[in-house]
């Protein structure tokens, strides 16, 4: 019987997996595919409080992670297959492993839904992007591209025109399903110009992001776009298929917790993107990573009728 079983291996569940391995709980904490989250993504992180010059995504996941196990975390590279987390007992099934735990703490983020084009995938962290605010300093004076036409779109291209030269948002419509502010603020920027009507085809380049390849949806003309990078801003999947049937989930599909990440179910426990549509950085990932840990410990203490300080 585990004290506590962490799914996700991003900020919010190796933070879970930092605080929880301090106090003693011993966690084991299940990786998943993606090794990291979402921050792999980036090439240079330089907004993360500590590291003035910067670092790699794939560099601060592994500092996560070192630091989670030089305090006793347990790490098991493997893919969460199902889970029971119903009764005091939960339940959570690998492929041929099944563990046993007071509590979990889900922290299995979202992923950005992609174009699905060619280049696509070749070109992520080289010019292609599902972050502003952690990649737009990096094209301060260029020229860039933000796919889509909702309010995340609107609003992270309105956020690159601080950097970039001009930013031109291309919508698959010929009008923008933002809300209205955003749309007046967008047509009355003078970095931001529109191509209406219009897909991604291709992304083309070499050592990274050199032009686009747009479709016309109304006449199927193909044209090339030249460009320095592509903010892809088409919406975010929570990554939430195992808990669908058991946890209850907001509008938007994210876990629905309250304000000390608690789930639904007693001793359930969720953070990062899973549970947040609105900020989705590394360092508010990792800030509810620590809240679930501490409310985890409380949790624990009370199962076994301990004082726990502060409660």
């Amino acid at each position: 019987m585990r004290n506590v079983i962490i799914i996700g291996s991003g900020p919010a569940g190796l933070t879970a997996a930092i605080y929880t391995a301090r106090a003693n709980l011993k966690p084991l904490l299940i990786a998943g595919l993606e090794r990291g989250g979402q921050v792999t993504l980036t090439n240079d992180l330089e907004n993360f409080p500590g590291f003035p010059e910067g670092l790699g995504g794939f560099e601060m996941y592994q500092l996560f992670e070192k630091q989670a196990q030089k305090f006793g975390a347990e790490i098991l590279y493997d893919v969460v297959t199902r889970v029971d987390l119903e009764g005091e007992v939960k339940k959570v099934y690998t492929a041929d492993q099944e563990f046993e735990a007071k509590s979990v703490i889900i922290a299995t983020g979202s992923t950005p839904k992609r174009l699905g084009v060619p280049g696509e995938k070749e070109f992520i962290g080289r010019g292609v992007s599902y972050c502003a605010t952690c990649d737009g300093f990096f094209f301060t004076g260029k020229n860039v591209a933000v796919i889509g036409g909702g309010n995340s779109a609107l609003d992270e291209g309105l956020f690159l025109t601080r950097f970039a030269k001009k930013v031109t948002i291309i919508h698959r419509r010929d009008r923008l399903r933002a809300d209205a502010i955003l749309q007046e603020r967008a047509m009355q920027n003078e970095k931001i110009e529109f191509i209406w009507d219009s897909i991604v085809d291709e992304i083309v380049g070499k050592d990274g992001v050199e032009s686009l390849k747009l479709k016309n949806v109304k006449t199927g003309q193909i044209t090339d776009h030249p460009i320095d990078g592509v903010f892809v801003f088409i919406g975010h999947k929570p990554n939430v298929e195992l808990f669908e049937n058991s946890i209850d989930l907001a509008p938007d599909r994210t876990i629905q917790t309250d304000r000390r990440t608690r789930t639904n179910i007693e001793g359930v426990f969720a953070c990062g993107d899973v549970q947040d549509s609105i900020y989705r950085q590394a360092v508010t990932a990792a800030g509810s990573g620590c809240q679930s840990a501490i409310e985890t410990e409380k949790y624990v203490a009370e199962l076994e009728g301990k004082a726990y300080p502060g409660k």
